[in-house]
């Protein structure tokens, strides 16, 4: 089975991805975002740690396509983050949209090729508010929705989750 959780920040969709894979001893939990060295983000990760078993396999990389290359259960928490360090290590915030759109579309088809048969994937839904004032902030959010739009085309099941609830789509 593979599955796309989405839903706002703080909502509960990691919580309910890892509950997704509850009964595999042997999970590769992919965590594609960027290394940041910030207080805030350690304290965030080392969180996530801490609920996972001790027998989940961490793979922190960019490499997405590499990372979903297993026969291995998979869980990809997040997208967003992905997305983000997708762009910032092709120095792509700049480019034009065109460049960095045909970028990341083509990372997501060879992503998409890449996936086993027991996928969960974790992203935001970051589309429901106000238009960012700054560039990047608008480039993000439209890259993001594509890219949920086509892992969303690739699974057998989205899951929202909004305020701790789960909604099957």
């Amino acid at each position: 089975m593979r599955i796309l959780v989405t839903g706002g920040v703080r909502s509960g969709k990691s919580r309910h991805a890892e509950s997704l894979l509850d009964d595999v001893v042997r999970v590769r939990y992919v965590a594609p975002g960027p290394v940041l060295d910030d207080a805030d983000w350690r304290a965030r990760v080392a969180a996530h740690r801490l609920r996972r078993p001790s027998t989940w396999d961490t793979h922190e990389s960019g490499d997405l396509a590499t990372a979903l290359g297993t026969t291995d259960p998979v869980l990809v928490d997040c997208l967003g983050t992905w997305v983000t360090r997708f762009v910032d290590d092709a120095h792509l915030w700049d480019a034009p949209i065109e460049e960095i759109t045909g970028r990341v579309d083509e990372a997501v088809h060879v992503a998409v090729q890449a996936m086993g048969e027991r996928v969960v994937l974790v992203t935001n839904e970051v589309g429901l508010g106000v238009v960012p004032a700054h560039r990047s902030g608008r480039v993000f959010r439209d890259l993001l929705g594509s890219v949920n739009q086509r892992f969303g085309a690739a699974v057998d099941e989205v899951h929202l989750v909004v305020a701790g609830r789960v909604l099957r789509l």
